[in-house]
């Protein structure tokens, strides 16, 4: 669907010739002689990497379709990850590479919205935080209270999080999925 460069928006998706773009700010610029322009900033939608464009003023792109759905996800099969559409009930298998980061906070039965371009996922919109046992740790010992002291916790999906000393195995604890940090225990 083509879109005019005047209606960029942020987090808005351009399907470009280098692939799925989606832009992360944009700057209109009149300069006083010559003809008007936009400045964007586009992260590829694949590999995160960020890049800036310069398009004329009216100029037309691909405007890509992300359809967002809610899935749940039910459990592992070898390789991949079966997830199940809260709307139509289909189960679809999907790989650790697609989820990327997100995997590792996703254990079974949680909510996940992800983002669809055709039959392709391109991104997983996860919960700010999420709550999640802790599988092994050192256990704290009496009196080593050093302020601000952190150690390593492996948390249920195997992800491993710097925790503070108090956390001990079979605690449950709030991680930021955005930054993968501990918050605070649940």
């Amino acid at each position: 669907m083509p879109v005019s460069t005047n209606d960029l928006r942020n987090g808005m998706t351009l399907d470009l010739p280098d692939g799925l773009f989606s832009v992360v700010e944009f700057q209109h610029v009149k300069p006083g002689k010559g003809g008007a322009f936009v400045r964007t900033k586009l992260r590829n939608v694949r590999t995160g990497a960020v890049l800036e464009r310069t398009y004329r003023a009216d100029e037309k792109l691909e405007q890509a379709i992300i359809d967002k759905r809610e899935m749940q996800y039910l459990y592992r099969d070898g390789p991949s990850y079966v997830f199940m559409d809260n709307s139509s009930y289909e189960q679809m298998n999907v790989t650790t590479e697609s989820l990327g980061d997100a995997a590792s906070y996703l254990k079974e039965g949680d909510s996940a919205v992800l983002q669809m371009h055709g039959d392709e996922i391109v991104g997983v919109d996860l919960p700010a935080a999420v709550e999640l046992s802790v599988a092994a740790t050192d256990p704290g010992l009496q009196g080593d209270r050093v302020s601000g002291a952190r150690k390593p916790a492996t948390l249920e999906t195997g992800r491993v999080v710097q925790v503070p000393l108090f956390v001990n195995p079979g605690d449950r604890i709030k991680v930021d999925t955005r930054s993968g940090e501990y918050i605070t225990r649940a």
